[in-house]
C-alpha cells in the first residue's frame, strides 16, 4: 500500500504473445513485399507471368493485396494492440489461450489464403476474396480476439480510457460488422460460392465493406498504434486531448458513408454517388486533425530526428498520412473520379498509404518494441537509418511513377479530336505509352523490399544477440479504487466501456443502413423494360472461370456514361444489365479495355486465339497467356447445383434448365467448338474450360431483351 491508501500489487504483462505477432510481421511481410514486387514486373515485363498458371498477375495479385493487409498489417495491429493495450490498461490480457487461439488461427487463415488464391479459389471481390469456409474462420478468430479484448477491458485497473484504446474498440466492432454483411454468400461447393447480393446492391455492398475495410483495418487501429508509440518515442504526451476527441468520433462516423466514391459514375443511383462524394470530402477536416495531432506531438522533440532515427519513421508516416488522405477526398469529387478512376493513379494512391502510412509506422513501431522486448539494444542504428531512406526513396519513386501512368492513362482515354473522334482509338497505345513507368514503379518495390530486408538483418542481429533467459520482470501497479469502490460506483464505471463501444457502434451502424437498406429493393431501380436474361449454364461456368484467372483485376465491365468511353465501348452500362451478376464485375483497375459489351465483336477464334497467345492478335500486349484453359475440362456436372443455387438467389432459371444444365452446357460448347474447329483451331475443344469462357465473354452485353 502506498502514502495514499491505495494499494500496489504485482503484474507480469504477456509480451509473449506480442514477441509472436511481431515476427509474423516480419515474416509475412517479406511475402508480401515479395508477390508485390513480382507482379509488379509482370506488368512490365509479360514473360514474368512464366506461363504457369498458378502465379500469372491474376492469381498473384489478390494474394499480394491480402498478404499486405491481413498478414503483414494485420499482424503488426496485433502485436501492436497487445502491446500497449496491457501498459494503458495496466492488466494482463484477459486469457493466454485465447491470445495464443488468436495468434495461431490467424496464421493458419493466412496460410489458407497463401494456398487457396494462387489456386484460383476466390469470390473476386476487393479485399474479400477468400471462399466462404476461411470467411467463417476469420468471423470466429475475431470473435476470439473481441472476446479475449473486451474482457481484459472490463478487468482493467485503469479507469481512464486513453484514445489509443478508442480506436481500438472501433476497429473490432467495425471490422465485424462489415466482414459478416459483406459475406454473406451461399456455399455452392466446399470452396465456392455466391454472394446473396447481386449487381448494384453487391457493387455498394462491396465497396461499403472494400472502402472501411481500408478505414478501419488500415487506418483506426493504425491512428491507436500512433497516438501510442509516437508519444512514447518522443517521450512526450499527445499534443491535444481535445483534438484527438474530435478527431475519434468525426473520423468513425464520417469514415463510414464515403465507400460509394468508389462507384462514381456507375450504374449506382445518383443519390448514393453525390453521398459517397460528399462524405469523401468532409473526411479530410478530421484525418487532416489526426496528422496534425501527432506531429505536433513531436513539437519540441524535433532535435530526436538526429539521435534516435526511429522517429523518422514516424514522421514519414504521419506526412504520408496527410497525403493519403487529403488525395482520398480529391479523387472522390466527380470531375477528378472521371480522370483517375479505372487508372494506375488509384494504385499509386493506395500504395502512398500502404507503404508510406502502414508499413512506415508498422517498421517504426517494431524497431521500438524488439529491443524492449527482448531487453537488449538495437544492433544497428546506422542500418536503420539506410533503411529509412532506402524505403522512402522506394515509397516516393512507386508512388510518383503510378500517379504520372494514371493521369497519362486517364487523359489519353478521354481525349477527343475536333471531328469528335477518339485520338487514341486502339486501347494498347494507351498500355504501352507507361509501360517505361511500370519499370520505375517496380524499382521503387525493389528498393523497399531492400529496406525491409536490411531492417530484417537488423532486428536479427538484436535478437540473436539479446542476453538468454532474462525474465519477465514484474510491473509495480498501484490500484486506484477502481476494485474497491461501492458496487453501484463499480458497475457505472465498468459500463463505460461498454456505453463506449455501443456509441462506437451506433456511429458506424447510421450511415451503414442509410446507405445500404434502399438498394436491397432493387425493383424500384430496374426498368422492366430492359431486363436481361440470366447467363445459359455454360456461360455461368465460363464466368465462374473469368474470375478464378483473375481477368477482373485488369479488366471492367461498366462502361461510364462519358463520351469518351461511350465512343469507345458503347452506349453506358444500365443497372439491369448486371442484376444478375454475383458478385459484380464493375472492376477497380483497367489494364485492359472494358469488357461490358465485348460479346460478339469478335468471332470465337480471336477470342481463343486471344487467350492462347495476346500478342497473336494484339502486338505488344502485356497480357499473360492461358495455354491450360485448352487443356483442362469444364465441371459440367456441378453446373446443376450452381443454377439451384442461383435460381434460390432469385435468378430466373426454369426447372428444366436447372435439371439438364449439364446437357444444355454441352450442346452449347459442340457448337462453339465446331466453329472454332471449321475457322482452324484444334479438334476437340468441346469439353475445354476455354470454350466455356468463349461463351461467357461472347455472352457480355447481349442479354438485353430490349436489345
Amino acid at each position: 500500500m502506498n502514502t495514499t491508501g491505495n494499494l500496489i500489487e504485482k503484474i507480469y504483462y504477456d509480451d509473449d504473445i506480442v514477441k509472436k505477432f511481431t515476427l509474423a510481421t516480419m515474416i509475412w511481410g517479406g511475402a508480401a513485399f515479395l508477390f508485390g514486387l513480382i507482379a509488379a514486373l509482370q506488368l512490365a515485363y509479360w514473360p514474368m507471368n512464366a506461363n504457369l498458371e498458378w502465379i500469372t498477375f491474376g492469381r498473384l495479385r489478390p494474394l499480394h493485396t491480402n498478404a499486405a493487409i491481413f498478414a503483414f498489417a494485420g499482424n503488426a495491429i496485433f502485436a501492436g494492440i497487445y502491446h500497449s493495450s496491457q501498459r494503458l490498461l495496466k492488466t494482463r490480457m484477459f486469457s493466454d489461450v485465447l491470445s495464443r487461439i488468436h495468434f495461431w488461427g490467424w496464421q493458419l487463415i493466412i496460410l489458407s489464403a497463401a494456398i487457396t488464391l494462387p489456386l484460383g479459389y476466390t469470390q473476386s471481390k476487393e479485399y474479400a476474396e477468400l471462399e466462404w469456409p476461411i470467411d467463417i474462420a476469420i468471423a470466429l478468430i475475431w470473435v476470439v480476439f473481441a472476446v479475449n479484448y473486451f474482457m481484459t477491458l472490463r478487468a482493467r485497473r485503469e479507469k481512464h480510457m486513453y484514445v489509443a484504446i478508442w480506436f481500438y474498440i472501433s476497429t473490432i466492432i467495425t471490422v465485424a460488422v462489415l466482414h459478416i454483411v459483406n459475406s454473406i454468400e451461399i456455399p455452392v461447393t466446399f470452396l465456392q460460392s455466391y454472394p446473396v447480393y447481386a449487381g448494384i446492391q453487391d457493387a455498394l455492398v462491396q465497396w461499403w465493406y472494400g472502402h472501411n475495410a481500408v478505414a478501419f483495418f488500415l487506418t483506426t487501429p493504425f491512428l491507436g498504434l500512433m497516438y501510442y508509440y509516437v508519444p512514447k518515442a518522443a517521450n512526450r504526451p499527445v499534443y491535444s486531448y481535445r483534438l484527438s476527441i474530435v478527431h475519434f468520433w468525426a473520423l468513425v462516423f464520417i469514415y463510414i458513408w464515403a465507400g460509394p466514391h468508389h462507384l462514381l459514375y456507375t450504374s449506382l443511383p445518383e443519390w448514393a454517388q453525390t453521398l459517397g462524394m460528399i462524405f469523401s470530402i468532409m473526411l479530410w477536416a478530421p484525418s487532416w486533425g489526426g496528422m496534425i495531432n501527432g506531429l505536433l506531438t513531436l513539437k519540441g522533440s524535433w532535435h530526436l530526428l538526429r539521435t534516435e532515427p526511429l522517429i523518422k519513421f514516424f514522421v514519414a508516416a504521419l506526412t504520408f498520412y496527410g497525403m493519403s488522405t487529403f488525395e482520398g477526398p480529391l479523387l472522390s469529387i466527380k470531375s477528378v473520379s472521371a480522370l483517375g478512376h479505372y487508372t494506375d493513379w488509384i494504385i499509386g494512391h493506395v500504395h502512398s498509404g500502404a507503404l508510406g502510412w502502414n508499413g512506415m509506422l508498422s517498421f517504426g513501431m517494431i524497431y521500438y518494441l524488439v529491443p524492449r522486448l527482448w531487453k537488449t539494444e538495437l544492433y544497428s542504428k546506422s542500418l536503420l537509418e539506410n533503411h529509412f531512406w532506402i524505403s522512402l526513396t522506394g515509397v516516393l519513386l512507386y508512388y510518383i511513377s503510378l500517379v504520372v501512368a494514371g493521369i497519362t492513362q486517364g487523359l489519353m482515354w478521354l481525349a477527343i479530336d475536333k471531328e469528335g473522334s477518339l485520338v487514341y482509338p486502339d486501347f494498347i497505345e494507351t498500355v504501352v505509352r507507361i509501360v517505361p513507368l511500370y519499370w520505375v514503379r517496380a524499382l521503387g518495390g525493389l528498393l523497399f523490399l531492400t529496406g525491409f530486408l536490411i531492417m530484417c538483418y537488423n532486428i536479427y542481429k538484436t535478437i540473436s544477440l539479446a542476453p538468454k533467459n532474462v525474465p519477465d520482470a514484474a510491473v509495480a501497479v498501484e490500484r486506484t479504487g477502481f476494485d474497491e469502490v461501492t458496487k453501484e460506483a463499480h458497475r457505472k464505471l465498468e459500463g463505460m466501456g461498454l456505453v463506449f463501444s455501443v456509441l462506437a457502434f451506433l456511429a458506424i451502424a447510421v450511415g451503414s443502413v442509410i446507405e445500404i437498406y434502399p438498394t436491397l429493393s432493387l425493383h424500384k431501380y430496374v426498368n422492366p423494360n430492359n431486363i436481361t436474361d440470366p447467363y445459359t449454364p455454360l456461360e455461368l461456368a465460363g464466368r465462374d472461370l473469368y474470375l478464378k484467372e483473375g481477368c477482373y483485376v485488369c479488366h471492367s465491365q461498366q462502361i461510364r456514361p462519358i463520351a469518351a468511353e461511350v465512343l469507345r465501348y458503347g452506349p453506358a452500362s444500365t443497372i439491369e444489365e448486371s442484376m444478375y451478376d454475383r458478385p459484380f464485375q464493375w472492376g477497380s483497375k483497367r489494364t485492359g479495355p472494358d469488357l461490358a459489351r465485348v460479346g460478339k465483336k469478335y468471332p470465337n477464334l480471336w477470342h481463343f486465339s486471344h487467350m492462347m497467345d495476346p500478342r497473336a492478335v494484339t502486338p505488344k500486349s502485356i497480357m499473360p497467356a492461358y495455354p491450360w484453359m485448352a487443356e483442362k475440362n469444364t465441371d459440367f456436372l456441378v453446373l446443376r447445383k450452381k443454377l439451384s443455387v442461383m435460381k434460390m438467389l432469385g435468378v430466373p432459371y426454369d426447372q428444366d434448365v436447372i435439371a439438364n444444365a449439364d446437357i444444355h452446357a454441352q450442346k452449347q460448347a459442340q457448337q462453339i467448338a465446331a466453329d472454332l474447329e471449321s475457322n482452324g483451331a484444334p479438334k476437340g475443344l468441346e469439353k475445354k474450360e476455354i470454350v466455356a469462357l468463349i461463351a461467357y465473354l461472347q455472352a457480355l452485353g447481349q442479354k438485353g431483351k430490349a436489345q
